[in-house]
């Protein structure tokens, strides 16, 4: 039977993590060394693959020169090879691998792994979400929390939870860590669409900081905010970031 996209990308990004904590493992690289010598290594096996596997298909990749005939065509696939560099040159298990495919600008199919942990969450055949933590707790970064992500925490009494990468953060909440991840701070397409397309398939709440849909394939792929958390909260959590105003 022919492997389906959403198989190829739970494979792709498992072997990808595979490949960066065998590399890590070696031990003759760290920091900022050892980010670029693993985006170099998960990303040229991640686009081979999937040109081979999906050669019809369009690629968009954070490591690779951007092809803009791919916004003619229906079917990309969008990669993040290594979410959250500092985190592993530094060590820590914060960090992600995204392999998702966007079809007509909508991220449909997805697979984020978690090396760090040992786990690949797929947008196939999702686990049933766990009850909501009390109290609630809000994901930030670790290194530059948005203000108004502070603001919403705080008018919902929810914690703060510190946490590196994109694809990190976004499984937290589907794993029920976690229960908001509102970003304000900029990202790209391949910073979320992976975990947006595991996200969605899991039940949870997907939009834009204003409630607007994600859309992907764009000719710039800036993306300039990002809410995942669950669907009962999604009404306050819009309403509380549409009231923020810097002072």
């Amino acid at each position: 039977m022919a492997e389906t996209d959403a198989q190829l990308a739970a494979r792709l990004a498992t072997a990808a993590g595979d490949i960066l904590l065998a590399l890590r493992g070696q031990g003759a690289l760290e920091g900022k060394a050892l980010g670029k010598a693993g985006d170099d290594a998960a990303n040229a096996m991640l686009c081979r693959e999937i040109r081979a596997a999906r050669p019809d298909d369009a690629l968009l990749s954070e490591e690779e020169k951007d092809n803009p005939a791919r916004c003619g065509q229906s079917r990309v696939w969008i990669v993040d090879p290594l979410d959250g560099t500092r985190e592993y040159g530094e060590g820590r298990d914060d960090w992600a691998v995204h392999v998702a495919l966007a079809i007509d600008g909508v991220a449909s199919v997805g697979a984020v792994a978690l090396p760090g942990a040992g786990m690949t969450l797929s947008s196939e055949a999702p686990a049933p979400l766990r009850p909501a933590n009390r109290p609630l707790k809000m994901l930030v970064s670790r290194t530059r929390p948005a203000a108004e992500a502070v603001y919403v925490a705080q008018q919902l009494g929810a914690e703060l939870l510190p946490m590196g990468s994109a694809g990190a953060k976004a499984m937290a909440v589907v794993l029920g860590q976690a229960d908001i991840y509102l970003h304000t701070g900029g990202q790209y397409e391949w910073d979320n669409c992976a975990p947006v397309a595991v996200a969605q398939a899991a039940g949870l709440h997907v939009s834009r900081a204003d409630g607007s849909p994600i859309r992907y394939n764009n000719a710039n792929p800036y993306l300039p905010d990002l809410l995942i958390c669950r669907a009962e909260l999604a009404g306050d959590v819009l309403r509380f970031a549409a009231q923020y105003s810097p002072t």
